[in-house]
């Protein structure tokens, strides 16, 4: 009569369904992806600095203008510029942070100094008495 076409996924008794292991821990770990090789989304190196970024996109800029596409050109031009403009905002970053760091170690300096001059007028007015 008519004849069933066979299943293509079968049903398996043995194998377990989306069941959370017990670890006894209660937390569940995230699972790496198996494809990863390295490199993060958009195959984008994470281990290059914003430094390295802008050499690499002007080099390719100045590329692409030499074989004459002036649209690639562009592209990798805006790329150098936004790395640039990271590179300038970390600058911009350390150099406030090392401005409060050499305010900190200022005034670190000038509340040491402070206690012991008191502490000196203290002794002195001691010996007065």
């Amino acid at each position: 009569m008519y004849d069933r076409k066979p299943r293509k996924f079968r049903y398996n008794s043995n194998v377990r369904r989306h069941r959370p292991r017990n670890d006894g821990g209660g937390t569940r770990s995230l699972q790496q992806n198996s494809f990863n090789n390295g490199r993060g989304r958009n195959n984008f190196k994470q281990h290059q600095s914003a430094e390295k970024l802008v050499e690499k996109y002007m080099n390719l800029a100045k590329e692409a203008l030499a074989s004459g596409d002036r649209t690639l050109s562009e592209n990798y031009y805006q790329h150098a510029d936004h790395f640039m403009r990271i590179v300038d905002e970390k600058r911009i970053n350390q150099n406030k942070v090392q401005s409060i760091r050499e305010d900190d170690k200022a005034n670190n300096i000038s509340s040491t100094q402070e206690p012991n001059t008191s502490q000196d007028q203290i002794v002195q007015e001691e010996k007065k008495i």
